[in-house]
């Protein structure tokens, strides 16, 4: 029996919260999570994590939510399901889902040249130039070197400033042949949805996404998240303690690529959306497209936690598509200063998992593939049992033996770069 599916367990922490839906029959099969409960607390204590929520859904609905710690160290304010987190790039999954409804909704094609939307764009080579189409966007395959010019986002620097440096880069491929994670260059679909539509992107996230989903605490940019009374505050590492900082409007000059506030209930929302239930706003056929394999990944198959369960890695269009065995998840993370967020979902055992954090920790990964080696049946039974006995006893093991155990230096952050999710070394 997975160590999940326990039938009771009683936990009360101070600042910590479960929301529980009503749960309906279904047949995949039934996960109780009062153990994956204890492991999120248990781990968040031991890193001091200042406040962190999950959810879990299931069908069309929002199975459970369950949230600990608080809003911020200088506050005894709790988190709650309705605190807002910034999501960093989590935002391309909607990006990606706004731009294939408006695809398929005729407004332009994946194969139009970049150039006819953003005629500014160019690279040293101009014949380079005229094969970037826009999917290319969407699926990090425009073939440059990875992370460009995100030195330039870190400084403040707007998308206007630093698209005329592309003129000194050629890609490392042709486009659409090699992977190569992209902020500035992701970013770029905001112009084309803009110059199709006459809109502006974040009113067309509004109408399209989250006004029909009733996200009713979910923003785009600073000025949203500074609107909110219930919000998270960012909080990095430093002399093995968590500090308290202000929020950075940096990557919020990318909206598409890293600049979406939403909360575990609006969130979830969208993970029902990605499972098919929600098919006024995310038709089967969308779907689909973004869940298409575009471009491998194979770096991802050495990512820390996740290395010992995937057998392969693709990216589509705004989502990583991630093979564990005979199983399959979507997935994305984000990761901006002093936030940590992440997002997945099995199409095929129609749930999902999201976790949102305010601090800089590694232990969303932890907790991640946890939950997933658990659910997904074939991996349960099989070679992973020993990876989650590795991560439940990780707190009761002394510092010594830590040491020298095989299992326990997978889950230890080092906060290094990972080009998989934008993420910067400070």
């Amino acid at each position: 029996m997975s160590w999940f599916a326990k039938t009771a367990f009683g936990i009360s922490t101070l600042f910590s919260a479960s929301v529980v839906a009503d749960i309906h029959p279904h047949d995949s099969p039934v996960p109780l999570y009062p153990e994956f409960t204890e492991l999120f607390e248990r781990r968040l204590a031991e890193e001091k994590v200042p406040g962190a929520v999950f959810a879990v859904v299931r069908g069309n609905q929002i199975q459970h939510i369950h949230s600990y710690g608080v809003r911020a160290q200088s506050s005894t304010e709790p988190v709650t399901a309705d605190t807002v987190f910034r999501i960093a790039s989590v935002s391309k999954t909607f990006a990606a889902g706004l731009a294939a409804r408006l695809q398929h909704d005729g407004m332009f094609n994946w194969s139009d040249p970049l150039t006819q939307y953003v005629p500014e764009f160019a690279f040293a080579n101009p014949d380079m130039s005229a094969q970037v189409e826009v999917q290319h966007l969407l699926a990090h395959s425009v073939g440059i070197v990875p992370n460009a010019y995100d030195n330039l986002i870190e400084a403040n620097y707007s998308s206007e400033q630093i698209i005329p440096y592309f003129q000194r880069l050629n890609p490392l491929c042709e486009p659409g042949q090699c992977y190569g994670y992209q902020n500035v260059l992701f970013n770029l679909i905001e112009n084309v949805l803009s110059s199709a539509t006459g809109r502006s992107y974040q009113q067309l996230l509004q109408d399209y996404i989250f006004q029909p989903l009733n996200m009713q605490h979910s923003s785009v940019g600073i000025d949203g998240y500074l609107a909110s009374e219930n919000r998270a505050a960012p909080h990095v590492k430093g002399r093995n303690r968590w500090y308290e900082r202000q929020v950075t409007e940096h990557y919020y000059h990318f909206p598409a690529a890293a600049g979406v506030n939403t909360t575990a209930r609006d969130l979830s929302q969208w993970v029902i959306a990605q499972l098919g239930h929600r098919p006024d706003v995310m038709p089967e056929p969308v779907l689909n497209d973004v869940r298409q394999p575009r471009i491998r990944t194979t770096r991802d198959l050495r990512r820390r936690n996740w290395r010992h369960l995937l057998t392969n890695a693709h990216y589509g269009l705004g989502w990583r598509l991630y093979d564990l065995g005979q199983h399959s998840i979507v997935y994305h993370g984000g990761w901006v200063k002093g936030f940590r967020a992440e997002i997945a979902y099995s199409p095929e055992q129609d749930i999902g998992l999201l976790i949102l954090m305010n601090a800089e920790s590694n232990v969303i990964s932890e907790l991640s593939t946890a939950f997933w080696a658990d659910i997904l049946p074939r991996l349960q039974r099989e070679q992973w049992i020993p990876y989650y006995h590795g991560i439940r006893s990780r707190s009761k093991t002394p510092k010594a033996q830590q040491e020298e155990s095989s299992l326990l230096p997978l889950y230890r952050g080092n906060g290094s770069f990972e080009i998989g999710e934008g993420l910067l070394k400070r």
